[in-house]
């Protein structure tokens, strides 16, 4: 169908979609992106069985493979769709996914909550900082919520009682891994991890900077990489310029 987007992102983490709106409002510049969502209550089980017929019913309607794309655990689910109906995805971007993709900052928060003798709340503040950086107090409260919001609703591989790990594995379609150097949950090591897995067509690109949440603060210098990495699919797709500034303040954030 014809009005099908040229890319779909990914998105099973309502809390966090803020941080994924500068990335995509620069990649909308250059081609048509379109956002799918999967969003479950806190009485549903974590499947990502239920997520990927979702997905798959929604893209089994379209005339052409899509570019995929997707941040840590809708990344997560971006490649596993991958892995299941190649034919219907034209090549995989992911973000902050490693080679054991299911490691997440769930995943830590839940491995903490285990081995430390302190509350739930004092654990999230710690992951403020991991994961952000030094903040202000108001703004590491409002960023506090936001991961509490994503442990209440967002799908995730695991639980306070139960972590998995997948093996890591190739995937038939093109591939583009990009992490951010300072990332404490998927660290470079995680993304070097890649290198068996990846094919002539495939590219690795690691940010100077940014931590877990990368493409927030660098949305051009991650669009760029992959506009680069499109075009390399399809010579004719010449990205054109755009200028933009390619740090945020977290002050910036209109759902704060």
């Amino acid at each position: 169908m014809s009005d099908y987007p040229d890319a779909l992102w990914l998105s099973v983490s309502p809390g966090a979609q803020c941080f994924d709106r500068p990335l995509l409002h620069y990649l909308a510049k250059h081609l048509l992106v379109a956002e799918w969502e999967y969003r479950q209550t806190q009485d549903e089980p974590n499947s990502f069985d239920v997520a990927m017929v979702l997905l798959h019913d929604y893209l089994k309607h379209s005339d052409r493979p899509i570019h995929l794309l997707g941040h840590g655990t809708s990344g997560l689910l971006a490649l596993l769709y991958a892995r299941r109906h190649p034919e219907r995805v034209r090549s995989l971007t992911l973000l902050a996914v490693g080679a054991n993709p299911a490691v997440d900052w769930q995943a830590h928060y839940y491995g903490h909550r285990q081995l430390l003798p302190c509350s739930g709340q004092r654990i999230l503040t710690q992951l403020v900082h991991h994961l952000f950086g030094y903040q202000s107090a108001p703004i590491a409260r409002a960023l506090n919520r936001i991961l509490q919001h994503d442990l209440d609703h967002a799908l995730s591989p695991h639980t306070l009682f139960h972590r998995i790990s997948i093996v890591p594995d190739s995937v038939s379609v093109p591939l583009l891994v990009c992490g951010s150097d300072d990332d404490m949950v998927v660290d470079p090591c995680q993304l070097r991890g890649w290198q068996p897995w990846l094919g002539k067509r495939d590219r690795q690109w690691l940010c100077p900077s940014g931590r877990h949440f990368f493409h927030y603060f660098h949305p051009q210098k991650v669009g760029d990489q992959t506009l680069s990495f499109w075009a390399s699919l399809q010579p004719s797709l010449q990205p054109s310029s755009l200028n933009l500034d390619n740090t945020k303040s977290m002050e910036s954030m209109g759902t704060i």
